[in-house]
């Protein structure tokens, strides 16, 4: 929310993801978020930010469900599917620690949980190394990630693309993520300590 006679930051942008080209935002409103009360501190636009991750990052697991769905394995969450790609990652075998590393998931046994799933509907394949389990991809994994690879090129790619936005700003927009989410993570380890 801004306050009324101040004018409202006009926030960064990256190229090809609006600015000066963008259209005018009416004037009177302010920042589009989900919870005004945070909107009205310091970073109005970091506000702005959040309610779009959050629309974005619903939306991105509804669409793996139902991509992984129309490859053939309608039962899967989003963390199954998330896991069932990084297993089949570089078609290395993967320890419990490094899916959950790659992930950023603290939980460890959400990711074990997943992992038996995908066993038990035969998409991995476990196996001891040293003292420690490891996961490889198994045939019917790997052709499942190959066929939503499938759908996601004919329903998602190609989609993104005509809008314009190019290759060199979606990896800056995914830069930007990364970063940000190191900010996040040592905001959460600050607050557990309070």
């Amino acid at each position: 929310m801004t306050t009324p006679g101040k004018p409202r930051p006009k926030p960064s942008v990256l190229p090809g993801f609006g600015g000066d080209d963008a259209p005018p935002q009416p004037r009177g409103f302010g920042p589009i978020v989900a919870s005004a009360h945070l909107a009205s501190g310091a970073s109005p636009a970091l506000s702005e930010l959040e309610f779009g991750l959050m629309l974005a990052s619903h939306a991105f697991h509804r669409w793996m469900v139902r991509g992984m769905a129309a490859a053939g394995l309608p039962d899967l969450s989003p963390l199954d599917v998330m896991v069932l790609h990084t297993v089949n990652h570089r078609g290395r075998a993967k320890k419990l620690a490094d899916i959950c590393l790659v992930l950023n998931i603290e939980d460890t046994h959400l990711v074990n949980y997943a992992l038996k799933k995908l066993e038990r509907l035969g998409l991995v394949k476990s196996q001891k190394a040293g003292k420690e389990k490891a996961v490889t991809i198994s045939p019917k994994g790997e052709q499942a990630c190959l066929k939503y690879r499938e759908i996601r090129e004919a329903l998602l790619v190609k989609a993104v693309q005509s809008v314009g936005l190019n290759e060199a700003a979606i990896s800056q927009v995914a830069a930007m993520l990364r970063g940000l989410s190191g900010h996040y993570d040592q905001a959460a380890r600050a607050a557990a300590s309070l």
